[in-house]
């Protein structure tokens, strides 16, 4: 083929070419070389044989040679094709048998041997006729295939789309929708039952739509609390959608998911809400030297702090802080911070701060000895929070909690390391002696006092019943004797447990005895029996104590009249127990259960059940 020939027939292709100029061309060309070679015959000299035939006569052999010059071509072409086929066969059935494909070999090598003299399908830019209506179109390559292999045009295709969507819909598989929203909202401590409030179902869906909003207009301060919580779990909290929440009548700016602010966007807070009194930022990573004093120079009201991971605030510049504001401070709230605010910091704290009332210091790397000492001269605190990350002396904390304890409302003492040989319940004795103000006590993950510091401590108490309890994973850890001494139990225990209820039952709102694994069936048995109730408890963890079973969990739905939340992972002895009304239970041990099981109204059959298990008939819930 010759390059003019060649282009003549891509500009022919290019100005849609019809299918009878093809043939038509096809045929001219035949034509041409049959003539060409007609020709070249008649030209040929002859060879010795002709001179023999001076008369000119035909050769009568010269008939039965081309004969069988065109069979043997024939032969030649069938071999040839018949080679080519086989080798087809043979690779296609190497294929097959790598990919295990099912079905007949034959029948698929029979059907890839006819593709190859299958017309081939229109290009793009080429016309067409649709397989189904049959009318005239040009190809695009979004052109979709028909049933019989063909092209459809852009009608019959969408028609066709529409079917095949409705039939792959139609035969899905019924998938249950809301599971992860479900778990989320449990991994929050959330759990709704029935129909969301209508101010839920408004506040999800400005949260949906948070960029199209231009503001949030006069709300009160639960409600943009609660919008800037469903922001920061959405990951919808950005430089553009805080601004939202900063207005200048406000007191509070309060954002629980700032990782996504840069180092100008803190700035805005203080010259937008000039008269701000509380600012809490979680996760504040961008929050840097030159924020502070801006925050210094302009939130003259400034009295409640929380900020969590601000690590590139330097040590100096927490000392300037307290210097410039500390008179006014009454709250200060740290968290996670490994580089900087050490026992200096915390003695510019004391010094310079002494209005001080809530004090809450977690996971500070630089926090050590000489900051206990120092807080133990802060004389006006109510709340205070300490969760430790050296290794502090029990000594000096007991020191601490003489000193301050006889205001304090609420104490959380959270993961000290002992480095002494034996436990002590010199802490115990200390808040025993000395916090008769306390509504609030949090003392777990320690291995300090054993369960006879417990009995003394909740015996003859002269403080109120308290309303929040957590002792949980207040235990003995060692792996050679896992279950602890036997006549000497660390951690909250049998006997701890029965005095601890006895103190505060009456009052208890929150319970957690999580991993305290030394208290016995029989105790709780007896703790939650029918005679016993517990008006306000509203929420209780028992989870990884491997006594409690089902028997535990019904006494608990029986003594608890107002129990809203039981959770109960780890506890493989709880099975099929019946969940009252408006209760839920979480942890339920049957991994293809939900994890949380909504009580409903109890049915006649289900009371009977629930009389043999417990002894008496449990009233039905309302």
């Amino acid at each position: 083929m010759t390059p003019d020939y060649l282009t003549s027939w891509l500009r022919k292709w290019a100005n849609n070419i019809s299918a009878q100029e093809i043939r038509d061309s096809y045929r001219q060309r035949l034509q041409q070389a049959e003539a060409d070679e007609a020709q070249t015959a008649d030209a040929t000299p002859d060879n010795g044989e002709g001179a023999s035939n001076p008369g000119g006569e035909p050769d009568e052999e010269e008939p039965a040679e081309s004969s069988s010059a065109a069979a043997e071509r024939s032969r030649k072409r069938k071999r040839n094709q018949e080679d080519a086929i086989a080798k087809i066969k043979k690779g296609k059935a190497d294929k097959k048998t790598k990919k295990k494909k099912k079905g007949s070999d034959d029948d698929s090598d029979f059907e890839d041997v006819m593709d190859m003299y299958k017309k081939k399908k229109p290009l793009p830019g080429q016309l067409s006729n649709c397989e189904l209506c049959n009318r005239r179109f040009t190809v695009t390559p979004y052109s979709k295939a028909g049933p019989d292999g063909g092209l459809l045009c852009t009608p019959c295709g969408k028609e066709m789309a529409k079917e095949a969507k409705a039939t792959e819909k139609t035969n899905k598989p019924t998938v249950r929708k809301g599971r992860r929203k479900i778990e989320s909202n449990r991994l929050d401590g959330l759990t709704f039952r029935g129909a969301k409030t209508l101010q839920q179902l408004c506040i999800e869906t400005l949260a949906k739509y948070s960029e199209d909003i231009e503001e949030l207009g006069d709300m009160p301060e639960p409600i943009m609390n609660r919008l800037s919580e469903i922001f920061s779990k959405k990951r919808a909290m950005n430089s553009t959608t805080f601004k939202l929440f900063l207005q200048s009548d406000r007191s509070t700016v309060a954002i629980h998911e700032a990782a996504y602010l840069e180092t100008e966007d803190y700035d805005q807070i203080f010259a937008f809400v000039p008269g701000i009194k509380t600012l809490s930022l979680r996760n504040c990573c961008q929050f840097k030297d030159e924020n502070m004093d801006f925050m210094i120079e302009k939130a003259k009201k400034l009295v409640d702090i929380q900020l969590l991971g601000a690590n590139l605030v330097t040590n100096d510049k927490w000392i300037d802080l307290f210097i410039s504001r500390g008179k006014d401070l009454r709250s200060l709230k740290l968290e996670w911070l490994d580089a900087a605010f050490d026992d200096q910091a915390v003695q510019a704290l004391v010094e310079f701060c002494p209005n001080l009332q809530r004090l809450k210091l977690e996971r500070c790397k630089q926090f050590g000895v000489d900051s206990i000492d120092a807080i133990s001269r802060l004389q006006n605190l109510e709340h205070l929070t300490l969760c430790f990350h050296q290794d502090i002396p029990r000594k000096n904390i007991a020191s601490m909690i003489l000193s301050v304890g006889a205001k304090l409302q609420t104490l959380c003492l959270d993961g000290f390391v002992n480095s002494e040989d034996e436990p002590s319940d010199d802490l115990l004795i200390a808040i025993h002696d000395t916090c008769t103000s306390l509504s609030k006590l949090r003392f777990n993950n320690n291995n300090e006092c054993s369960d006879a510091g417990y009995v003394n401590l909740f015996t003859d108490w002269s403080n109120p019943p308290l309303r929040y309890i957590d002792v949980n994973s207040t235990r003995d850890v060692d792996n050679v004797n896992p279950d602890g001494p036997e006549d000497f139990p660390v951690g909250v225990a049998s006997d701890g447990f029965t005095a601890l209820m006895a103190h505060s039952g009456s009052r208890l709102e929150f319970l957690d005895v999580s991993s305290c694994r030394h208290i016995s069936q029989s105790t709780f048995a007896s703790i939650f029996n029918p005679e016993k109730t517990y008006p306000h408890l509203r929420e209780i963890n028992l989870s990884f104590c491997p006594v409690v079973d089902t028997e535990i969990v019904a006494g608990i739905f029986r003594s608890c009249p107002n129990i809203k939340k039981v959770v109960t992972f780890g506890c493989f002895e709880v099975k099929d127990v019946i969940v009252p009304r408006d209760i839920v239970l979480i942890g339920a041990p049957k991994a293809q259960d939900a994890i949380e099981q909504f009580g409903q109204v109890f049915m006649d059959f289900q009371k009977e059940a629930q009389k043999e298990l417990m002894g008496r008939v449990v009233p039905t819930a309302a």
